[in-house]
């Protein structure tokens, strides 16, 4: 069906990027122009509350791909279903993406990002919106995240590696700066929302006792960061070596990061810099997605790492 490379996947990053552009000249505006911080007083389909930024953020993707007659169907983390993009219902390409993650973060000044995830169509004749929605990681023809921090970075991957451009104010442009990023094996961080300690199986609290150095001795002990921005804690991890985790838990027991635009796309991203992604047992891109807003468990990071966590929770909580 898609025999021939016509250069719509890269128009699609650059209309991501684009939007990337857009959106940060807003995080770069907040706090001065009005509408910008605070909460938009309306809720999500997680039952989230929305900022005002996750709503500009999520209309400039929409606006930037919607009616360019490359994507059929989008989903985002703001929208109960599906959108299809109904004038170009023969897209080549499905795009998936948190908006603005972090958002939490957004009138504090920490990093915030937007994650995204690339897909081709289905094949089926007869595929719905949703189906064409819900596709494994292995599907994924592309995906990446924008990081809004002390500067703008685009982290990229369509299948040949990750590729780290940084937005040049002065020509208003994404430059080449770290080409083929290659994450540690084993890092010196590990991030994780410790005030849920209580909450997790034995495994994770065994494993977080040992990357603390509490038990086992130094061989696994890192030092703890963790910002609450997915995006700001797997960047720094990715550049600087180390493991992110988000286990499932006795209030959440599927974790709360969504499969299909948060963990997916980030697997994809740190596979291809040579690490790994799992739920602590499975691999992330294997799982077959049964909702659009599929929540998961998340381990990622370093091979060595992630292998640690795996094997610690497996002999601490069993196979099941």
């Amino acid at each position: 069906m898609f025999e021939e490379a016509t250069g719509d996947l890269t128009n699609v990053l650059y209309d991501i990027a684009l939007a990337g552009k857009i959106i940060s000249g807003y995080v770069r505006r907040a706090g001065i122009v009005d509408d910008v911080l605070g909460s938009a007083e309306k809720t999500n389909v997680q039952g989230e509350t929305q900022q005002k930024l996750d709503v500009i953020a999520n209309e400039t993707i929409k606006q930037a791909v919607a009616h360019t007659g490359r994507i059929c169907v989008m989903a985002s983390e703001e929208e109960d279903d599906p959108i299809p993009c109904v004038s170009n219902p023969d897209g080549r390409y499905v795009l998936m993406f948190d908006p603005l993650d972090g958002s939490s973060n957004i009138d504090v000044n920490a990093s915030i990002g937007t994650i995204f995830s690339i897909h081709k169509r289905s094949e089926d004749p007869t595929a719905t919106a949703l189906d064409h929605t819900l596709q494994p990681g292995t599907n994924q023809v592309a995906a990446g995240y924008i990081i809004y921090g002390s500067s703008t970075v685009m982290v990229y991957t369509a299948g040949q590696g990750v590729h780290g451009f940084t937005l040049d104010p002065t020509i208003g442009e994404f430059r080449l700066l770290n080409p083929d990023v290659k994450v540690k094996p084993s890092g010196k961080y590990y991030s994780v929302n410790e005030s849920n300690f209580s909450r997790w199986s034995d495994g994770y609290r065994e494993v977080v006792r040992h990357l603390k150095g509490a038990v086992g001795g130094p061989a696994n002990q890192k030092n703890a960061r963790y910002i609450g921005s997915l995006v700001a804690d797997f960047h720094r991890n990715l550049l600087s070596g180390g493991v992110f985790m988000y286990p499932g838990d006795t209030k959440n027991p599927n974790g709360k990061l969504r499969l299909q635009y948060e963990a997916n796309p980030l697997a994809f991203v740190i596979e291809q810099a040579g690490g790994r992604a799992s739920n602590g047992r499975t691999r992330i891109m294997d799982i077959d997605p049964t909702e659009l807003h599929q929540r998961v468990p998340l381990v990622i990071g370093g091979v060595n790492d992630v292998q640690f966590v795996e094997d610690m929770i497996v002999a601490t909580d069993g196979d099941g």
